[in-house]
């Protein structure tokens, strides 16, 4: 069996989803290839000859071994100007590979000026005409090098993102034609929402031969005639190449449930994809992380549930994992509470991810958020004085939103901006298929049989322009708001935002 992790995926830290499925198969005495074709690929596009014009563009080349270094030294994330231009001036290599064929290539996404992933005609284009895509020459090389040694009766796709989908389908299309006897098997998170689709039509019948709706490991067991109960194990990470991630040392990526515990948010994706919530027992995890720990020599941990419970994070400060760690937390009483943000301190806890989404209580309601203004205030103050950074989230453009609304979550980003180290503001795509999109209505956001959201006429008048003035000309310039946003790491994000505040 082999398993394959499509370009491009930001090159921070090794796939979850393979390594859970490398465990498990591991579990079961199933000899399989892990290929991480996404780190490959980007050290394949940092490798070509380039015949740079600009200044900029011939400095950023002469520098790739140079600004390589900087990103998996330590020493580099004490000085914020000298990552930027690591940063800056490697995704300027990645874009000047792609130019000549119109194909933006940079440090978190793929696209082709040509086609779109969100069209399945696009998509079976890729798959017929693979020699269009960009890391064409490396995964024909490092394909047929792989079936020389050995033919696999399985070959499977994790397609996660839609920066992925081209390649992934151009590389089944050459699949096909080199290895036509193996099964090609293609699961994700986004082959996952796209069953979820109450519409969907399989557009892929002969050229995927089986699609996997949810995690994997249960359904590639059985193509190998295995049924059992248990078919989730601990991470694998012996056959990924460590070393070749853009960070300081390993970020462990782990998960310790599926779904969201609290699963009541209005347009939540999980909810209109009826994904339930799936916690991992406590003890399970805390035996795992230490397992980990041992064998992969971490230096941070990832959590990637949407929201860690607190009995998990009470778990975690009684038997601390032994390594630095972030995630997702919900807004509680709990974060609100001294004693126990300096115990996920004490914990390893470097940073919490938090979605407080609006600074309007009328919004938060609306939306069924379950936070209080009051109680989000001050947590963001007990996280600071604990020592934990905060990564916060802001979503602009809701359909309970107006001006005088965001004005508001202006306010609140202003009056505790101390107590924020960064800060993500996104602009509310629609989740076509919610419930609550039947109330709107609804605009063409892409165009493609495969899109997920749709963009609506909003009810207050509150459009995408608008909240994108606002945020532009209002939020971003406040003089209390825009060092915070200077402060996010460029492409990498919340990916390497921890890593700043361990150095400190």
């Amino acid at each position: 069996m082999l398993l394959i992790h499509p370009p491009i995926v930001k090159p921070g830290e090794p796939p979850a989803g393979m390594a859970k499925l490398a465990g498990a198969l591991r579990k079961h005495h199933v000899h399989s290839r892990i290929l991480d074709a996404s780190i490959e690929g980007f050290h394949f596009l940092l490798s070509l000859p380039q015949a740079p014009l600009d200044t900029f563009s011939k400095r950023a080349y002469r520098h790739i071994k140079e600004n390589h270094h900087h990103l998996i030294s330590w020493e580099t994330y004490r000085n914020v100007d000298k990552y930027k231009k690591a940063v800056n001036e490697l995704n300027r290599v990645l874009l000047m590979a792609g130019e000549k064929k119109n194909i933006h290539v940079s440090l978190s996404n793929y696209s082709d000026d040509m086609r779109t992933p969100v069209k399945s005609a696009d998509l079976l284009f890729s798959a017929e005409f693979p020699e269009a895509n960009l890391f064409y020459p490396y995964f024909k090389h490092r394909l047929t090098g792989l079936l020389s040694e050995e033919e696999p009766e399985i070959i499977g796709f994790s397609l996660n993102y839609l920066g992925q989908a081209l390649t992934a389908f151009a590389m089944i299309g050459f699949l096909k034609r080199i290895c036509p006897k193996a099964k090609i098997v293609l699961g994700g998170g986004l082959v996952t929402s796209w069953l979820s689709r109450p519409d969907w039509k399989n557009p892929f019948q002969g050229l995927v031969d089986q699609l996997i709706n949810g995690p994997g490991e249960k359904s590639l067991l059985e193509m190998k005639g295995i049924f059992s109960e248990t078919s989730s194990a601990c991470p694998d990470f012996c056959s990924f190449s460590l070393k070749d991630y853009f960070s300081p040392g390993l970020i462990l990526p782990y998960s310790t449930s599926s779904g969201c515990y609290w699963g009541r948010c209005s347009f939540c994706p999980e909810t209109a994809e009826e994904n339930s919530y799936l916690p991992i027992s406590e003890d399970i995890v805390l035996s795992e992380l230490n397992a980990l720990s041992r064998h992969a020599s971490p230096v941070l941990t990832h959590f990637l549930d949407n929201a860690l419970r607190p009995s998990l994070m009470k778990a975690l400060i009684e038997s601390p994992p032994g390594v630095s760690w972030y995630g997702f937390a919900r807004i509680s009483d709990h974060l609100a509470d001294l004693d126990f943000c300096m115990g996920l301190k004490k914990s390893g806890c470097v940073m919490l991810q938090l979605g407080i989404e609006s600074g309007d209580q009328g919004v938060l309601d609306n939306l069924d958020k379950g936070i209080n203004i009051e109680v989000a205030e001050k947590a963001l103050s007990t996280l600071k004085k604990a020592g934990i950074a905060t990564y916060v989230y802001l979503l602009f453009g809701t359909p309970a939103e107006n001006l005088s609304q965001a004005r508001h979550t202006l306010s609140f980003t202003v009056k505790n901006a101390n107590s924020i180290d960064f800060l993500n503001l996104a602009i509310f795509n629609l989740p076509l298929f919610s419930k609550e999109a039947d109330m709107l209505e609804i605009d063409p956001f892409y165009e493609g049989d495969l899109s997920l959201y749709s963009d609506f006429r909003h009810p207050k008048g509150w459009g995408r322009a608008q909240v994108r003035t606002f945020l532009d000309r209002d939020f971003k310039r406040h003089k209390a708001i825009s060092p915070i946003i200077r402060r996010d790491p460029p492409f990498f994000n919340s990916s390497h935002a921890p890593l700043f505040k361990m150095i400190q």
